[in-house]
C-alpha cells in the first residue's frame, strides 16, 4: 500500500464504494466453513492495525484460535453465558433462546480481541481512561468488520462470555481484558438486513431521532 495514501483524494465511485460496504456490513451468525487465505486475513488484521486510538495508545492485541478444544471451551462459555442471560429476558426469554448469537462452530477463522493492560497513556484519557481505551478497540474491531465485508467475508462479534473466563483460557498477563470473540470467513449470503432487524427484535432508529443542535435530543412521541 502506497504511503503516501493519507494524500489522496478519491474518486466518486471510491466514496460511493466506501458507503456502500458500511452499509452492507452485517453482524454474521451463520458460517459454512471453509477458509480464509493467509494474505487476506494479513489485510484484515493490518486495517485494524491501522485504526485510531487515543493518544496513540493501540491498545488492541489478537489471538488467532487454532486448537478446536480451545474453541470448544470457548462454545461452552458462549452457551453458559446465553442461558444466564435469557434469564435476564423475562417474556422474551423463548424468543431469545430461539435466535441464533454466534458462528464459533462454523467459521473458518476465530479471533478474539483483547483490551492490553493499561499503559498509564493520560494524553486524551485523563478523565475517561476506561472509556477511551474500549472506544479504541472498538475502532480496530469496525476496521476489521469493513474489510472483511469489503473483501466478501462475513464477521461476528461474539460478547457472550465473562471475560476472566476467556483470560484465563487464554493466558492473558493481569490486567487485559477480552473484549470479543470475532468469527470470520465465508457465508452463504449476506443478511439484507441486521439479522434482530429481521427478527423483529429491535428496530433501526431513525436518524432525526438520535440527531439534535446544541443538547441532547429529546424524545418525542413517536419515539418513546
Amino acid at each position: 500500500m502506497s504511503s503516501n495514501i493519507s494524500n489522496q483524494h478519491f474518486t466518486e465511485e471510491e466514496r460511493e464504494t466506501l458507503y456502500r460496504v458500511i452499509h452492507a456490513r452485517r453482524d454474521m451468525r451463520h458460517f459454512i466453513g471453509g477458509e480464509v487465505a493467509d494474505d487476506v486475513l494479513a489485510r484484515i488484521l493490518d486495517a485494524a492495525h491501522a485504526a485510531p486510538s487515543v493518544g496513540f495508545m493501540q491498545p488492541w492485541r489478537f489471538v488467532s484460535i487454532q486448537k478446536p478444544e480451545l474453541r470448544g471451551d470457548l462454545i461452552a462459555l458462549v452457551e453458559a453465558e446465553k442461558v444466564k442471560t435469557s434469564e435476564t429476558m423475562d417474556a422474551r426469554k423463548a424468543e431469545f433462546m430461539r435466535l441464533k448469537v454466534e458462528g464459533i462452530r462454523d467459521c473458518a477463522e476465530l479471533i478474539a480481541v483483547i483490551l492490553a493492560p493499561d499503559d498509564g497513556t493520560t494524553f486524551g484519557r485523563r478523565t475517561m481512561p476506561s472509556e477511551m481505551a474500549l472506544a479504541s478497540v472498538s475502532c480496530a474491531i469496525q476496521n476489521m468488520w469493513l474489510a472483511a465485508r469489503a473483501e466478501n467475508l462475513g464477521m461476528g462479534w461474539v460478547s457472550f462470555f465473562q471475560p476472566e473466563d476467556v483470560a484465563e483460557l487464554l493466558h492473558c498477563p493481569e490486567g487485559a481484558q477480552p473484549i470479543a470473540l470475532l468469527c470470520l470467513g465465508p457465508v452463504k449470503a449476506f443478511y439484507e438486513r441486521p439479522m434482530l432487524e429481521s427478527e423483529g427484535w429491535r428496530a433501526r432508529e431513525d436518524l432525526s431521532s438520535i440527531l439534535a443542535e446544541d443538547s441532547y435530543p429529546l424524545a418525542t412521541d413517536e419515539h418513546r
